[in-house]
């Protein structure tokens, strides 16, 4: 036996390949598929995470400038990414790729940076990627899980997809606040800056969304991440044509900003000078673990640590066993084995994305198309893995996407998630109600936290009420109750005199 031939055969033996029915090329195509189905997170992660000001007004990297944090978020987003998925690949041994979770950034950055500096909010990240840990070592990981009614778990999801579709219309300019006093509108939102769509920018958001749709109905490997390079190109050569220009133009005479309504949101979309650099990774390491509960209190940071952690605790299980029994790697009774090696692995992604102010990571349904290309082992996401690395080094090309580009993704995205409302059985009003307190609150009050507070303590308050102690789960009294303080929580204060 040939050294080549011993090192394939032992290749074979440690990921698995043949005992699964797999090859090795099958693997790599399965990871390359899985790479560019959801490569599209370094484009979109620094878009949502870099943009927004903590409640300092300072932006990741403790910068004062407005998109000057994108490059290095982009950069750390790979580098995490790849990392844990090669983890995944390596320790977990299944086609299960990690990255800066979609939805659960939005809560770091609208639900929790804007209560503290992002440094406190990524030290609550990496808080609950480390008590997540603890639960999946001692087993009640999977207790917490079931003391969430199914309903309520779904209701979640599709609130977080409305949420980040919202985002997404918001962002592009398509859906805009109404200018003026509160009491001078009458709904708080508008379409296009004065009830119309108009502008190339508004053209490129809405053809990059009808573009991406019809890719994903068409079921296209690839097709968000297609649609924002797609979508990106049309507008570099629409700004080259029309010269929009962006939509704040900088301070006036007056001190004021000139805002061009017609203009691109944020980037500009123009080649950067250069496309390859060595990548900025000064956002790793920078992170405060205990500040948050100095900053926003104990209450409201444990709340905040147990909203994320909701958001990875579900998200992952779902992921797991959908891509699993579509690949057919679950055992007669829908396990999957050597789920635990799995669920560590999730969990650290947690908090190293939290430690590298990521946001939090966690395993991707977009793994289902390494596996449809006909992966079944932890070497696909090896590829995937290393796929990410080597982006790590591209990251000046996300200063060219505008989210008139990025945002169509956000939004189908958001669809994607919403189409899980098939789930919830509206018929059954005790579940009905507070799962559509859920999915309705998260964008209208602009806050992942209110939807699910509101939807827990409906639940618990209409089978109470009803008599029905019996189908509620002890954990979920507590959960409740700690909702109901977090909610009273400024009167409570008020009442005793606390600022």
């Amino acid at each position: 036996m040939t050294a080549k031939s011993a090192q394939a055969r032992g290749l074979d033996r440690y990921f698995k390949i043949s005992e699964r029915g797999s090859t090795v090329g099958r693997e790599v195509r399965g990871g390359l598929a899985t790479f560019f189905t959801m490569g599209y997170i370094v484009v979109l992660n620094p878009l949502i995470i870099g943009t927004v000001a903590d409640k300092d007004g300072q932006y990741l990297g403790d910068l004062t400038v407005p998109g000057a944090s994108i490059p290095l978020v982009a950069a750390a987003t790979a580098l995490v990414a790849g990392l844990l998925t090669l983890g995944m690949g390596l320790i977990g041994r299944y086609p299960f790729a990690m990255a800066a979770g979609l939805g659960l950034n939005a809560v770091v950055a609208f639900s929790i940076a804007s209560d503290m500096s992002w440094e406190d909010a990524m030290g609550i990240i990496v808080l609950e990627g480390l008590i997540i840990a603890v639960l999946v070592v001692t087993g009640f990981r999977v207790a917490v899980f079931r003391a969430i009614p199914p309903g309520l778990k779904t209701a979640i999801a599709v609130g977080i997809g409305l949420f980040i579709a919202l985002i997404g219309f918001v962002d592009a300019g398509f859906v805009r606040r109404v200018p003026g006093a509160v009491g001078e509108a009458s709904v708080p939102v508008q379409l296009g800056a004065a009830g119309a769509l108009s502008g190339w920018p508004t053209l490129v958001f809405s053809v990059g969304l009808l573009v991406t749709a019809l890719l994903v109905a068409r079921r296209v490997k690839g097709a968000i991440l297609i649609g924002i390079l797609g979508t990106t190109v049309l507008a570099i050569v629409v700004e080259w044509l029309a010269d929009a220009g962006p939509f704040n133009k900088g301070p006036g005479p007056d001190g004021k900003p000139v805002i061009n309504p017609d203009g691109w949101q944020l980037n500009v979309p123009k080649l950067p000078d250069k496309i390859v650099e060595t990548p900025d990774l000064s956002l790793v390491g920078d992170f405060s673990l205990f500040g948050s509960f100095e900053r926003a209190g104990v209450t409201a940071a444990l709340l905040f640590i147990f909203t994320v952690m909701l958001a990875d605790f579900f998200d992952t299980m779902g992921t797991v066993v959908g891509v699993g029994k579509e690949g057919e790697l679950v055992d007669e009774d829908g396990d999957l084995p050597g789920i635990r090696n799995v669920l560590l692995v999730d969990s650290v992604g947690a908090a190293a994305g939290g430690a590298a102010s990521v946001s939090s990571n966690t395993t991707y349904v977009e793994s289902a198309a390494g596996v449809a290309e006909g992966a079944r082992t932890g070497l696909a996401s090896v590829v995937t893995g290393l796929l990410f690395l080597v982006a790590m080094f591209f990251a000046p090309l996300v200063t060219i996407v505008p989210f008139e580009a990025a945002t169509p993704a956000l939004v189908v995205v958001g669809f994607l998630m919403v189409t899980q409302i098939r789930h919830i059985d509206m018929n059954d009003y005790d579940i009905a109600i507070p799962a559509f307190l859920t999915m309705v609150l998260m964008p209208f009050a602009f806050s992942i936290t209110v939807g699910i507070g509101a939807g827990f303590i409906a639940y618990v308050a209409i089978k109470a009420a009803r008599r029905r102690f019996a189908e509620i789960h002890p954990l979920m009294w507590l959960i409740a109750a700690l909702f109901v303080l977090y909610f009273a929580l400024e009167p409570v204060k008020d009442l005793l005199g606390v600022s």
